[in-house]
């Protein structure tokens, strides 16, 4: 019975840690991916072996299969938690809001405001870039101030100068 809940265990450590590995490789952060990689193929292989040493028993298998299953939506929650990365907010609105505009900057966003043409009329185009980890105090301020606010987020790959880049460069040499 120890064998079955250590087997649970391990995979609850090892599948978030292969939820993870894979997400900064998506984000391109080698060296933790790498490092997640070699944590994730040493958990696995001690699990592995646990499995393929006794009987054999299909009871093990089928918790390393539920532990597996169970470990992926945890990986997702920690990564969530973590909110690693940036995201690109672009709000519509059918009026040009500046009392939005004033509450987004003075909350340390980001802004640019253009005027798009739709269907019916002109379009207020607001967008922003973001960390991750600010995404719903985000939209939790936009729905508040502007509740018919059409609201697209996405992340970005990469990006390259602008405010926020010249504020992340300057909170670097400061530290």
């Amino acid at each position: 019975m120890q064998e079955i809940i250590l087997i649970l265990v391990i995979q609850l450590v090892y599948v978030p840690l292969m939820t993870l590995r894979t997400i900064f490789l998506v984000k391109d952060m080698r060296l933790l991916a790498s490092i997640f990689g070699f944590l994730e193929v040493l958990i696995n292989v001690f699990a592995l072996s646990i499995i393929f040493s006794g009987d054999q028993n299909f009871i093990a298998m089928i918790v390393y299969a539920l532990g597996f299953s169970i470990g992926i939506p945890i990986g997702t929650m920690i990564e969530n938690k973590l909110a690693i990365g940036y995201v690109s907010v672009t709000i519509n609105t059918q009026q040009k809001n500046q009392e939005l505009i004033e509450t987004l900057r003075n909350s340390g966003f980001a802004i640019t405001t253009s005027v798009s043409e739709g269907r019916d009329s002109e379009r207020y185009k607001y967008e922003i870039l973001a960390k991750r980890n600010r995404e719903k105090e985000l939209f939790a301020l936009v729905e508040s101030i502007e509740p018919k606010a059409f609201i697209i987020s996405y992340e970005p790959k990469s990006f390259k100068g602008g405010f926020l880049v010249d504020r992340m460069r300057k909170f670097k040499l400061r530290r």
